[in-house]
């Protein structure tokens, strides 16, 4: 099952010495997206994703937070080198969420 989403969000960098980006994806629509793919989450509650921002596609995984409650997106340097985001910027992130299993 191929599931589409696309939501606003603030790029935020996690404070611990790894300094990745993330987008948060909103609570609501992260709720209705485990209660139907919780079955396709492999460990720490990841699904593989396709994720888009201003044009620029990459693969990438998202997972749930229990501190959030919500997936968290991260955004690969790469991406945000030629979309030129940086912690603070307000993207729309569009997810393409692909069933993996064989």
């Amino acid at each position: 099952m191929n599931v589409d989403l696309s939501f606003a969000a603030t790029v935020w960098k996690h404070a611990g010495p790894s300094g990745w980006y993330f987008v948060t994806v909103p609570q609501g629509l992260s709720r209705r997206v485990r209660e139907t793919n919780k079955l396709s989450e492999s460990g720490w509650g990841r699904l593989h994703v396709a994720a888009v921002i201003n044009g620029h596609r990459w693969s990438t995984a998202m997972w749930f937070d229990t501190k959030h409650r919500s997936y968290l997106v991260p955004i690969k340097a790469d991406v945000r080198r030629k979309t030129k985001i940086d912690a603070g910027s307000k993207v729309v992130v569009n997810i393409m969420i692909c069933d993996l299993a064989p």
